[in-house]
C-alpha cells in the first residue's frame, strides 16, 4: 500500500496539511495550508517581517541589590585580600572540617583487639586496658583541640574496660581451677613393681 503523502493526492482531508494548532502564533508568510476547515474561524496575526535565526536578545534583568553585597543579608562581601565591595575571584572553596584524632581511632582498635583476645583463655582481654587508657587520653585531647573522634574514643573506653573486666574474671577463674586441681588427692595406683 502506498502512502498518500507520497502520491501528492488524497481524498481524505486528515492526510492533508493542517492549519497551525495555535491561531495567532508565528506563521511563515509563505505557508499556505492546502486545506482550510470552513467551520474554524481564522484570525489574522499582525504581519511581521520574517527574520531567520533566533529572536533578538531581550537583555537580562538588572540586579536589585548593589554589587559587592550579599543578596540575602545585604551585608558587604569582603574577601580576604580584597577591599570591601569587591567580590573574590574564582570559585568558592569549602574549608575542610576538623580532622579526626588519631589516638581515638587507635584506642578503639586496641580495645577491639583486646576483646578478641578474650578467646585465648580470656587473658588477651588485658590489652583492653591499654585501649581504655588511650581512649581517656584521646577524649581529653579532643575536648582541648575540638577535633573529631569523640565516638571512637568512647567506644575504646567502653570496650576496653569491659574486656579488661572479663579478663580479670577469667584470670580469677583460671587461678581457682589450678588451686582446686593442686588440692586434689593423688591417685594411689600401685603398679606392683
Amino acid at each position: 500500500m502506498t502512502d498518500p503523502q507520497q502520491s501528492g493526492y488524497s481524498s481524505d482531508p486528515s492526510w492533508q496539511a493542517q492549519p497551525p494548532a495555535q491561531p495567532g502564533g508565528y506563521q511563515d508568510p509563505g505557508y499556505q495550508p492546502m486545506y482550510q476547515d470552513p467551520t474554524v474561524q481564522q484570525t489574522a496575526a499582525p504581519a511581521q517581517p520574517y527574520q531567520p535565526g533566533y529572536p533578538a536578545d531581550q537583555g537580562y534583568p538588572t540586579q536589585s541589590y548593589p554589587a559587592g553585597t550579599d543578596p540575602i543579608s545585604g551585608q558587604p562581601v569582603v574577601a580576604p585580600g580584597y577591599p570591601a565591595g569587591y567580590p573574590a575571584t574564582g570559585y568558592p572553596v569549602a574549608a575542610p572540617g576538623p580532622s579526626t584524632n588519631g589516638l581515638s581511632i587507635a584506642a578503639m582498635v586496641v580495645a577491639i583487639v583486646g576483646a578478641l583476645g578474650l578467646c585465648g583463655y580470656g587473658l588477651g582481654g588485658y590489652l583492653g586496658a591499654v585501649g581504655a587508657i588511650m581512649g581517656h587520653v584521646a577524649s581529653k585531647q579532643i575536648r582541648e583541640s575540638g577535633e573529631n573522634g569523640a565516638g571512637f574514643a568512647k567506644a575504646g573506653i567502653i570496650v576496653g574496660w569491659i574486656s579488661t573486666g572479663i579478663a580479670v574474671l577469667a584470670t580469677i577463674g583460671i587461678v581457682i581451677f589450678f588451686v582446686w586441681l593442686a588440692n586434689q588427692p593423688t591417685s594411689s595406683y600401685d603398679t606392683g613393681y
